[in-house]
């Protein structure tokens, strides 16, 4: 989006600037935990809290994604603070890892490619030629491969110049080009991003004690103390192991690639296969001759499924290969090779399958085609004969090993493809018999019977292998035989699938007739570009998970009774999360961190050296005055002192004092601080790391820290759109924080993302909404400051009006009367309050999105209705109330525009301190009997403009109206007393028929007159829907109204007047008789002219509920 006219904007820039400057020169965000001497003084000390994010990655600068979480935090710290609490934010600048090191080699590279200033680079390198046409996929799979690029252009390809090397990502994110070779030195990014960071922040608003800030790594030696106390103890408590285990491995790195070192494929973890040796009895006769020549004479073949369900493999009756897949024959030991498919293969060659290290040798390749008809032994099948391998269309090379075991009996897909090749033996080149073995009942299901996939197919009426509804039989059958099947075969007979699988697969192993084999349950590229494998690792690994179950229940437990996630479903995500997650590698050999205080040869990984630093934070300015901790704290402790003891006393895990030259009023100075304000109250995320970071956060508390100090609450929220797109830099949607307030302000970025909102589902930042929000702040501070600054004071509503009569002024909202409360005043006071409780409890929810619509925009619809009820009145605003609103308005509006509410708390109510020091107000209880005159008032207004706007559309269009619309009339409002007597008699039935807080409608309508039923229904469901909702019984039945209608509507008639066009006199009848006759009720309340015929919608009208006509007159 482009802004034509910057003025605005611009003004509301130059009050933030000066707004940030006198918080920066006041250290309005230094926090410090209460004095020894504040502590013994009766005052009761303010109530410390941390709150925080996840600290963002130096890569690069902060986005508006980033921007969108720290927004949740800062929302959290304005609503504290202004509840008189001492808010601990701070900032932190994680650095460990592997992207800022791959990036930093990847401009080694292109420096050596290109020359320091990357001038030897031409187009032509930036170009990327694209297929015309995507390859048609091999096989079906879940989801479309949107990465593909198709055309159906038959000239040149189509060319795209994308950001293909580092420097031009450099280029994009602002980096000038002469300065981008310096970045090959990975510690230039911790001197150059965070500062950005730093000032980005600042320039939001954000409410952060920079004191505080630190970068992680050992460029900080006291954060690297404080991490290899972390890993020390962890290791203490037997919660770091080490061994063989399965982790996701890059080769290229040669090491293993946790979720922050990946470009893609976050969360993607390992499955672990059961993998078969099927030994080859008999080659096809095409391909022995091929087979001879590429291994020796008594080499022993071995095709490898690989399967999720070894207690099946008593019914294997084929094995199954795609046939136009490629395959290879590799050798996995002296005279034993392995046929699977290449990718599984390189898998195997990082878990020790294979004679060297990352090697695979290959000795053939084969078509699947090639192999069908090959007789193999089936470990455990019934059919001792041996069974064929046969082919099967629907076989994936990404997953599994390619090769793909038949067991019908319990498979869908299996059963299908059978069926399908036993009917088209000839169309498929295989003979029939091969496909016709028997089908063995293996498990028995209380809903399937013992044969599940033949039961599922015929269920869901499959139609053959490829048919779509598969997927789901394939899924019912493997929940409803794991967790509800019996063994009926085998040695294992009679005992439960879910004892037997582990059964089956050890005799398996044991027996040398298969073997563990692990990848990765999906694609993962790491940040150095590699295509990731499963390795089988020696390392060092965080027990988390089922192998320490104690600690797993633990962390569980918190989270079901003590954790506050804000919304079920983060609950959710983490319970789902704590059940699978399973051992996590804790240390690798490349990157940027600290070393493993055990083993120098392994740094700390990155998300195992973020689990507590919430801690850090609260002791962070006492140790180090700098981010890089060059120069002590205050405290002057170095950091040789952060002894692992010292921690502990620090941290609370200990009363007994360390060894320690640190005094002990240093000591107790930062212990003091951890106490007063751990544990974190608040912290925000987003979603995505719930599967990894935050459950982490949590294990780790409960290890290292008595229960007192675990997390109190986590906020998650959904990815950022950007004008209802993701954002991304290949397509130019894409701002970051810097961008977005210099285009739109700070305050109408945070605005934004305020209005973006709330909950687990992804947000949107409408460009559109911060422009527009720039123009309502605008004209809200501009209204605020001539109500304020400009202000004519008159006594009366009688002076107000002769001002107005005999005065020209710039604005009339000006002229404010003094006095008594007016109904207007008395309304409009009671609305605001009850939003002030509204919006209390929104931010009480952190639910900001709701918080600015009853704070901000509700806010100001009520002033504008009560500028226009007392103007049409005219008796004009009451300079109290309105002085009052703007003080509110500024209140209501300083969580999320704090920049806005200074300026009007400072400049124009002239308060003595800052609005960041101010607290939340405290207002009355809105009194129900004027919120429903106010309901009254805005309805029947609504009703009666809405009624007359009708007529002049009728008009515009042609067509005949009940009066002429252009000239005078008169508006006669029909006023009700009490309900007509047939409803009353339908609330004494519905009475009767009440059960509970449940209406039975049928129940009533035996009872009920014919000729009265169609007027009755409608009544009847209106008491039906009121209950229904939670109203209870007593109000829904008990109609009658708080207030007196008709004086009311004499209180509305000047207004009326002035808002319908032409309206010379307003008539209320007081209606009796069901309608059919009624009284003239003058201004003074007293009875007139009585009318004996009145207009039908006169017997319309109930309590609360007028109807009304227009006439000319």
């Amino acid at each position: 989006m482009k802004l034509e006219n910057t003025e605005k904007r611009d003004t509301q820039i130059a009050n933030e600037y000066k707004a940030e400057k006198k918080w920066e020169e006041s250290r309005i965000f230094e926090y410090n935990p209460p004095t020894p001497e504040q502590l013994s003084s009766k005052e009761v000390p303010p109530e410390g809290e941390v709150v925080t994010m996840a600290y963002p990655y130096m890569n690069g600068i902060l986005h508006l994604g980033h921007a969108f979480t720290a927004s949740k935090v800062e929302f959290a710290a304005g609503f504290k603070r202004m509840q008189g609490k001492n808010i601990l934010y701070a900032q932190g600048y994680h650095c460990t890892g592997m992207p800022i090191k791959a990036c930093a080699d990847k401009l080694v590279r292109e420096i050596d490619l290109f020359g320091q200033n990357f001038e030897r680079c031409t187009l032509k390198d930036l170009v990327e030629e694209e297929l015309e046409t995507a390859p048609a996929p091999t096989q079906s799979d879940t989801k479309e491969d949107v990465t593909k690029f198709g055309s159906n252009k038959s000239k040149a390809a189509a060319k795209n110049i994308k950001t293909k090397y580092q420097f031009q990502i450099m280029l994009s994110i602002g980096v000038p080009l002469e300065e981008i070779h310096k970045f090959a030195d990975p510690q230039y990014w911790l001197e150059y991003f965070p500062p950005r960071c730093r000032t980005h922040l600042q320039r939001f608003g954000a409410r952060i004690d920079w004191r505080r800030q630190f970068v992680t790594t050992d460029a900080n030696p006291y954060y690297d103390a404080f991490v290899r106390w972390q890993m020390n103890r962890l290791k203490e408590l037997g919660k770091i192991k080490f061994g063989k285990r399965y982790t996701i491995y890059s080769p290229k790195d040669g090491q293993p690639c946790m979720d922050h070192d990946r470009s893609s494929g976050e969360g993607v973890g390992v499955q672990e296969y059961t993998a078969l040796k099927l030994l080859v009895k008999e080659w096809p006769e095409a391909i022995q001759t091929k087979i001879s020549n590429s291994l020796p004479g008594d080499a022993k073949v071995y095709f490898v499924p690989a399967t999720l369900r070894p207690e099946t493999m008593y019914g294997q009756n084929c094995c199954f290969v795609g046939p136009n897949l490629t395959y290879g024959i590799f050798k996995a030991a002296e005279n034993e090779y392995y046929f699977l498919s290449p990718r599984s293969a390189r898998n195997m060659a990082y878990q020790g399958l294979f004679p060297e290290w990352g090697v695979f040798p290959q000795v053939a390749e084969l078509k699947g085609k090639d192999v069908i008809g090959t007789l193999v032994n089936a470990p455990l099948s019934v059919h001792k004969d041996g069974v064929r391998i046969l082919p099967m269309e629907t076989v994936k090379d990404s997953k599994g090993t390619g090769v793909v075991t038949c067991v019908p009996s319990d498979s869908p897909d299996d059963y299908a493809t059978i069926m399908d090749l036993t009917k088209k033996a000839d169309y498929y080149g295989i003979k029939k018999e091969w496909a016709e073995l028997e089908i063995l009942p293996l498990i028995e299901t209380p809903s399937y019977g013992n044969l599940t996939a033949k039961a599922l197919v015929e269920k869901f009426k499959i139609n053959g292998p490829k048919d779509t509804k598969l997927a789901e039989a394939k899924e019912l059958a493997y929940k409803e035989g794991f967790y509800q099947g019996k063994m009926i075969y085998g040695e294992f007979s009679g005992r439960p699938v879910s004892e037997a699988k582990n059964l089956v697969k050890q005799k398996l192993i044991d027996s040398g007739d298969a073997f563990n084999y692990g990848e990765p349950d999906g694609q993962v590229i790491s940040r150095s570009s590699d295509v990731c494998v499963a390795g089988l690792l020696d390392q060092w690994y965080l027990n988390y998970g089922s192998d320490d179950a104690e600690w797993r229940d633990t962390v569980l437990d918190w989270v079901n009774n003590d954790l506050e996630t804000f919304q079920p479903e983060v609950k959710h995500q983490f319970q789902q999360t704590i059940d699978w997650l399973n051992q996590w590698a804790c240390a690798r050999t490349y990157g940027l961190g600290s070393q493993l205080p055990w083993d120098h040869t392994f740094l700390v990984e990155s998300l195992s050296d973020s689990a507590i630093y919430p801690a850090y934070y609260t002791i962070a300015h006492y140790l180090h005055k700098e981010m890089f901790g060059k120069e002590p704290g205050i405290l002057g402790i170095k950091p040789e002192q952060m002894t692992d003891d010292v921690w502990d006393f620090v941290f609370a895990r200990t009363d007994e004092k360390p060894q320690t030259d640190i005094s002990e009023d240093a000591l107790q100075t930062l212990r003091q601080s951890f106490e007063y304000y751990y544990p974190t109250t608040f912290r925000a995320s987003g979603k995505d790391l719930i599967q990894n970071h935050l459950t982490f956060y949590l294990y780790v508390h409960t290890a290292l820290f008595p229960r007192k100090y675990w997390p109190k609450a986590i906020r998650c929220n959904g990815h950022l759109l950007l004008n209802g797109l993701k954002m991304s830099k290949s397509t130019g949607n894409f701002l970051t924080l810097e961008q977005a307030i210099e285009k739109f302000s700070a305050d109408a970025t945070r605005v934004a993302l305020a209005d973006a909102g709330d909950g687990m589902e992804d947000a949107n930042f409408e460009e559109s909404v911060a422009n527009a929000v720039i123009l309502k702040l605008y004209t809200l501070r501009e209204w605020c400051e001539e109500m304020i600054r400009d202000a004519r004071v008159v006594e009366s509503a009688d002076q107000y009006a002769k001002v107005i009569a005999e005065e020209k002024l710039k604005s009339y909202d000006i002229v404010q009367r003094t006095g008594e409360r007016l109904i207007w005043d008395v309304l409009f006071e009671n609305e605001i309050n009850s939003l002030v409780r509204e919006t209390e409890k929104s931010y009480t929810a952190s639910w900001y999105k709701a918080a600015l619509k009853s704070g901000f925009y509700d806010f100001t619809a009520a002033r504008d209705f009560y500028r226009e009820a007392t103007k049409a009145a005219g008796v004009g605003m009451h300079k109290d109330v309105i002085t009052r609103y703007v003080e509110l308005q500024a209140l209501m509006i300083q969580v999320p525009a704090p920049h806005w509410a200074e300026h009007i708390w400072s400049e124009v109510l002239k308060k003595d301190t800052s609005s960041q020091e101010s607290r939340w107000p405290s207002v009355p209880e809105p009194d129900a009997k004027l919120t429903a005159i106010r309901e009254y008032v805005r309805t029947t207004s609504s009703n009666i403009t809405s009624a007359e706007g009708l007529q002049q559309k009728k008009l515009a269009k042609g067509k005949s109206t009940s009066y002429a619309v252009d000239k005078d009339k008169r508006l006669t409002i029909f006023v009700a007393k009490s309900f007509p007597a047939w409803q009353d008699k339908l609330i004494d039935l519905a009475r009767g028929a009440l059960e509970g807080l449940s209406l039975d409608i049928k129940k009533i309508v035996p009872k009920i007159p014919k000729p009265e039923t169609k007027r009755s229904m409608p009544f009847l469901q209106s008491l039906k829907k009121s209950l229904d909702s939670g109203v209870s019984a007593n109000n829904t039945f008990n109609r009658s109204l708080s207030f007196d209608e008709l004086e009311i509507l004499n209180q509305m008639v000047p207004g009326l007047k002035q808002t319908v066009r032409l309206c010379k006199e307003v008539i209320l009848v007081s209606v009796t008789d069901e309608g059919k006759s009624g009284v003239v009720v003058g201004q003074d309340g007293k009875e007139g002219e009585r009318k004996k015929e009145l207009p039908p919608q006169a017997a319309s009208a109930t309590p609360g509920s007028p109807t009304f006509a227009f006439e000319n007159i």
